[in-house]
């Protein structure tokens, strides 16, 4: 990563942050939809301020790739907060159609209102937020029974405001991607890079691919060691996580001329791996104290 504090195209970010302030005012309520496998990382600290005062729904969605005892555990912390909170999996459609009743629930006033202004079976309109790449678009299009919503596994799909009909009362504003325009937070940064929330055009992913080693290595040998063909001394030894890197790359065969090993097809095999959840369930945020690496629940 090129330093401490990390700076994303903020001229982007400023055009979605206005196009976002701008159509709250019309409203119910709002889905917040983060990635299961960092639910602290992909926590946009600008969407509480954006959002103070609205009804909010918080999705971990990728449900099915994350560590699912971890994935309890920082359910756990959202509730606690106050927060109304659901696991889902879009690909699946895994807990999806449990998001109506949810947000009904949490407008139950507004409901209400409108029922005794004889507007009743008035769809709520719900804007779905979230950083990007954590499904946004998929979600919607599981809700309204159809590919209304443009979807690919990559960052920065959406590009503008849109009104999408869905199943079961509610009316979907689908909205671009956002991250804060600074993230200091080196970790949250690296972590975000990882799941592919930012672009890999923009990074180095030789370095980011042996960031990845070293956390599995941290928190999941036994996954790192059955999925690359790695003995036990190998993943918990003497060996530097770029000599690791090296090791992988040699057992797939990723071999140059004069003996090299190809690190465009490792770090791009690596990523890809981790991102499809060939590797197993993994959970990179860790629900301890501290904000780098162990992120401070508190703050999901």
């Amino acid at each position: 990563m090129p330093s401490d504090q990390i700076q994303w195209f903020p001229g982007h970010m400023a055009r979605t942050r206005r196009l976002i302030s701008e159509n709250l005012g019309s409203v119910d309520a709002v889905i917040d939809v983060r990635d299961a496998r960092i639910p602290y990382s992909s926590a946009n600290p600008e969407i509480d301020r954006i959002c103070a005062g609205k009804p909010r729904l918080v999705v971990f969605n990728k449900a099915s790739l994350a560590d699912p005892a971890l994935s309890e555990v920082w359910m756990d912390r959202c509730r606690s907060r106050g927060l109304q909170c659901l696991l889902t999996d879009c690909t699946e459609g895994r807990g999806v159609r449990r998001i109506p009743e949810a947000v009904a629930s949490l407008c139950a006033d507004r409901l209400e209102r409108y029922a005794g202004k004889g507007m009743t079976g008035r769809k709520l309109r719900v804007m779905v937020l979230g950083i990007p790449n954590v499904g946004k678009s998929t979600l919607i299009n599981r809700l309204a029974g159809s590919s209304k919503a443009r979807t690919e596994d990559r960052p920065g799909v959406t590009r503008e405001l849109q009104w999408i009909p869905a199943a079961d009362g509610l009316y979907l504003l689908d909205s671009p991607g956002v991250l804060w325009p600074r993230i200091s937070d080196r970790t949250c940064a690296e972590n975000l890079a990882i799941t592919g929330a930012i672009k890999d055009a923009v990074l180095d992913t030789d370095e980011i691919s042996l960031i990845l080693i070293s956390r599995l290595r941290r928190y999941y040998p036994s996954l790192l060691a059955a999925r690359y063909r790695l003995t036990e001394q190998e993943v918990g030894g003497e060996l530097t996580d770029a000599e690791v890197y090296e090791l992988i790359a040699r057992k797939r065969g990723f071999i140059l001329r004069g003996g090299e090993i190809s690190y465009d097809r490792t770090s791009a095999m690596l990523l890809d791996e981790f991102r499809g959840g060939t590797v197993g369930r993994i959970t990179l945020d860790r629900p301890a104290g501290g904000r780098t690496g162990e992120a401070d629940p508190e703050d999901a």
